[in-house]
């Protein structure tokens, strides 16, 4: 069964415009600019959520000249599928950039700020953007900081936000020295997709949720995002981080948190950056016993790899959070590279009825389907299924699955929707923290992490195309992983 939504476009409130901005965006030559932040840029332009008058100055170390950076930002856009058919809007938005090469400081780079805020009014806000390798990281923003840059600026930061406590209460540190802390954005893009938001929605808005959203009707929980991509040539990097720092402590506890909270006050950044601390601040310490370490065949003979390298390119963890609310309850997190297949997943899954009421023939129905279960499809436009056990037609009591379906295209997602880089760029100009984390939730992530970093299980082999280590079906065990695929 697929259930359609009515759209609530006629409802909604006016999307907000942000104040006159000014935005530097380091490492504006880069890969993740030209996918993702010049293109989703120009969107916000096209739907209106970008200030009415603003400046993006590009700052690199290669200085491509103000002409090769426009020329970048064009082919970024033409070829991202984000583009209008009306080229007055691309070069309009063209002429708004400039760029400043910074190899050698960035005094020039203040002084481009200074030019586009007198341009703009001295009211205009500034926002930077360090898409920066953390090799770059340190010297940058202690450059901002002694140019006196970052006073009343707001930054955003891509992770790693650090690679265990110690480095991160140092990165932590540092921005504080050089930024307010509420002004410091931390991005998690995964925080930024319509299905992961529309968990709130789910629990709060709708009375035949929350009241069994706990440890008396949940039997366990499973966050679960399998890739079928390599590394793809980051080998350098991924040695340095392994899917534990790069997804577990970064992307899926941030997922756990929403999925895990208690009903804040109110909607506000605040009372929802509250709630979930307190889930992080009742997870205990991780134990090695609790990680499934592995590694696809072939991941040594990558470029940037050592060739006799422990790093994880696959991980399950099984995490409890210890409250009222979910004593008891194991939530199993997977992530991995190069599996069967590419999924973002979470599943609720119901415990079984306290008595069984049919035929002990039906039990083989059960067993081959599972407990009944919510599955959100996190990926782009997003799908919400519920599955359970009903009644095939016939004269027996035979047990058959059925499935209920929502999916974000009936509500028109295609034509509404932000990336989610967009979403939470324009989160920042406006100021609104909800979706982003504080420097407290980093750092508490990382010492729940750090048993496991330092004593960490063993690396087992698996090959490509496969589900991991056999040890992670183990762990689950006697439940096990769930994917919609096992019930075509």
């Amino acid at each position: 069964m697929t259930v359609t939504a009515t759209s609530p476009a006629a409802v909604q409130a006016p999307p907000k415009r942000p104040a006159d901005q000014v935005i530097v965006l380091f490492g504006a030559t880069g890969d993740l600019a030209k996918r993702k932040l010049l293109p989703g840029m120009f969107h916000l332009v096209q739907v209106g959520l970008m200030p009415a008058n603003f400046r993006i100055i590009g700052a690199a170390r290669h200085d491509v000249g103000l002409d090769g950076f426009r020329e970048i930002a064009r082919q970024a856009v033409s070829g991202s599928g984000r583009r209008s058919d009306d080229d007055g809007a691309l070069e309009e938005f063209v002429d708004s950039l400039r760029f400043v090469g910074v190899g050698d400081g960035l005094e020039p780079l203040g002084a481009e700020i200074g030019e586009a805020r007198r341009e703009l009014g001295e009211g205009a806000g500034v926002l930077f953007y360090l898409s920066l390798p953390p090799r770059a990281f340190r010297e940058t923003v202690k450059a901002i900081g002694e140019l006196g840059l970052g006073q009343g600026s707001r930054v955003i930061t891509e992770k790693p936000f650090g690679t265990d406590l110690a480095s991160a209460h140092d990165l932590n540190h540092l921005l504080q020295s050089v930024f307010a802390e509420d002004r410091i954005y931390r991005i998690d893009h995964y925080l930024g997709r319509e299905a992961v938001q529309n968990l709130l929605a789910l629990r709060f808005a709708n009375g035949m949720f929350e009241p069994v959203w706990n440890r008396n009707h949940i039997d366990h929980v499973q966050i679960d995002v399998p890739e079928t991509l390599s590394i793809e040539m980051r080998g350098s990097f991924y040695e340095e981080t392994g899917a534990f720092r790069d997804m577990v402590v970064t992307h899926l506890f941030q997922v756990l948190g929403f999925v895990a909270m208690e009903p804040p006050t109110s909607l506000g950044a605040k009372p929802l950056g509250i709630e979930r601390e307190k889930v992080f601040d009742s997870m205990p310490p991780l134990r090695p016993g609790d990680v499934v370490r592995g590694q696809y065949r072939g991941y040594r003979e990558e470029d940037g790899v050592a060739a006799d390298s422990e790093t994880e390119t696959f991980v399950a963890v099984r995490a409890f959070i210890d409250n009222w609310r979910w004593e008891g309850v194991p939530f199993y997190l997977r992530t991995g590279k190069r599996l069967a297949q590419s999924k973002h997943l979470l599943t609720i899954a119901f415990a079984q009825p306290p008595r069984r009421m049919f035929p002990l023939d039906c039990d083989r129905a059960v067993e081959s389907f599972g407990r009944d279960h919510l599955t959100f499809e996190l990926g782009e436009p997003g799908t919400i299924s519920a599955s359970f056990l009903a009644k095939v037609p016939g004269p027996t009591m035979q047990l058959g699955e059925a499935q209920m379906q929502f999916s974000y295209e009936s509500l028109g997602a295609d034509q509404n929707g932000l990336d989610p880089y967009e979403r939470l760029i324009h989160d920042v100009m406006l100021g609104d923290r909800t979706l982003f984390t504080s420097s407290e939730a980093i750092e508490r992530l990382w010492e729940i992490s750090q048993p496991v970093l330092d004593s960490p299980p063993p690396v087992t082999e698996y090959e490509p195309g496969s589900w991991g280590p056999d040890a992670s079906q183990q762990l689950i065990a006697p439940h096990r992983w769930h994917l919609p695929s096992n019930h075509a």
